[in-house]
């Protein structure tokens, strides 16, 4: 009964943001143990105390955008919009142009884009994060980069990640920005 009801709510899932959930399908079909365990921990999505929604959408749509090719990010650009950003800002999150940004934004986005390169410069931004919004906030912020990391991650793992799409952000398609390539040292890890 309850896989029942959980199919009926990835359906309606699916129907309502376009979106395919079968890697999903697969998982609760597979356990369902480990279905419910999953939906625990994408629960800290939802964990956004302090933080401005704009530092809170563009770190977490700048975390996927590393992690996806295109579904799970056009996801996020929907709720981001569900959340009262504006096209603008959300193209210009997806597009990386920080010269269109506020500069809560421009913190979310280097943030995360730091912390995924593991780059020292995430410090900086956590500072500066936690000097103008308080240590929840930070705690937002990074739960933010974590939980859009988790769907990409499963889908790949499960084999659902070989479907690519454009992102469009008000019917418009937006180009997402990629990193530039890091030039790594003979011999360092």
């Amino acid at each position: 009964m309850l896989k029942w009801l959980i199919r009926r709510k990835l359906a309606a899932f699916e129907r309502e943001r376009g979106y395919d959930a079968s890697y999903m399908r697969d998982l609760l079909d597979a356990d369902l143990g480990a279905f419910l365990k999953f939906g625990k921990a994408i629960g800290i999505g939802t964990y956004r105390k302090d933080v401005p929604r704009e530092a809170y959408f563009a770190a977490a749509m700048t975390s996927s955008i590393h992690a996806d090719c295109g579904p799970c990010t056009q996801l996020g650009v929907g709720f981001a919009l569900e959340e009262g950003l504006s096209p603008a800002l959300v193209a210009a999150v997806v597009a990386g142009d920080e010269a269109a940004l506020p500069r809560e934004a421009v913190i979310g986005m280097r943030f995360a884009r730091a912390v995924l390169a593991r780059d020292p410069e995430a410090d900086v931004w956590r500072e500066e994060a936690a000097r103008r919004w308080g240590p929840r906030a930070v705690i937002a912020l990074a739960f933010g980069v974590l939980s859009t990391q988790m769907y990409p991650m499963i889908k790949y793992a499960l084999g659902h990640g070989k479907a690519c799409t454009r992102v469009v952000v008000d019917g418009k398609p937006v180009t997402p920005y990629t990193r530039p390539a890091v030039a790594q040292a003979v011999g360092t890890a």
